[in-house]
């Protein structure tokens, strides 16, 4: 099938300037992902009609993470006191809620650890007043960044659920390849920046992942493509409109610099309130006793 009948989402452009080159994004619209889904199966009626040699497969880890039963309606989460609390220190932007509802916060201190989330918490408080950021993160890593609730834009039914990060995403990517005989990357992406949680194996780039993705072509809100194929131009002029449309990066920062206005800090490094920094079905994780 001709991949070019993959239309790009409104408000992205289908062609992206890295340090490697050009590479082409093509997303691909799927059925809304339900737990038990099987990705191989995904691939075989969304993927591989398109596919040629050297392509590599982008997912969205939030479509591992639901296939897997790792989300869950808020309804069935009783929050604890502790998640309570720590949730009202959490910096929230428009892109995403992160742990900052009591929903989220709960799944972090059950896949986490009560005790690591309280570490981590510490040593933001501690180290804010000296204008260090991320600290939190850095110590949750990306177990807890992927973490993900409820929003407006949200595709029903997940506007009313909760998830989890998905589970083993370097292994389900590398499964996924020998499958598809192309690179795989799950990845964690929105309009602030991007993360690769898991990818097929070490000859995979972040780095270039990261720009190639950096644009966040997927779209953030109800677009229902959480998948591409990503591909290299041959030449800069593959597409008449490549130069045109091209999105170019910032030299420095690997980041778009096509005109828009500034962005708040990614996720990773924003500021929080007052305790901690803070980005954003198998069965749902116990509760660790106290």
């Amino acid at each position: 099938m001709d991949v070019s009948a993959l239309k790009p989402n409104e408000g992205k452009h289908n062609n992206i300037m890295t340090d490697q080159g050009m590479f082409l994004r093509y997303p691909v619209k799927t059925h809304v992902v339900m737990k038990g889904d099987s990705l191989k199966e995904m691939m075989d009626q969304y993927i591989k009609p398109y596919l040629q040699t050297g392509d590599m497969i982008f997912i969205s880890e939030k479509i591992v993470a639901i296939s897997q039963g790792r989300a869950f309606d808020i309804d069935e989460i009783k929050p604890s006191r502790l998640a309570k609390f720590l949730c009202k220190f959490v910096y929230k932007t428009p892109y995403g809620i992160g742990l900052g509802s009591p929903w989220t916060m709960e799944l972090a201190i059950r896949d986490i650890g009560r005790p690591k989330i309280l570490f981590a918490a510490l040593c933001s408080a501690i180290t804010k007043p000296f204008g260090v950021r991320g600290v939190f993160y850095k110590i949750v890593g990306d177990k807890g960044r992927a973490i993900d609730g409820p929003c407006e834009y949200t595709l029903p039914p997940y506007n009313h659920y909760a998830k989890l990060a998905p589970e083993n995403p370097d292994q389900v990517a590398a499964e996924l390849q020998s499958y598809t005989g192309c690179q795989v990357v799950i990845i964690d992406a929105n309009d602030l920046g991007c993360e690769v949680l898991g990818r097929s194996g070490p000859d995979v780039d972040v780095a270039l992942c990261k720009q190639i993705f950096s644009d966040n072509p997927l779209g953030q809100e109800s677009q229902q493509t959480p998948m591409a194929i990503v591909r290299k131009a041959e030449t800069e002029q593959e597409n008449p409109d490549a130069a045109a449309q091209a999105v170019p990066l910032d030299a420095e920062n690997g980041v778009p610099v096509d005109g828009q206005e500034e962005t708040p800090d990614t996720p990773d490094t924003a500021v929080p309130s007052d305790v901690m920094e803070t980005e954003t079905e198998t069965d749902m994780p116990e509760e660790e006793n106290a």
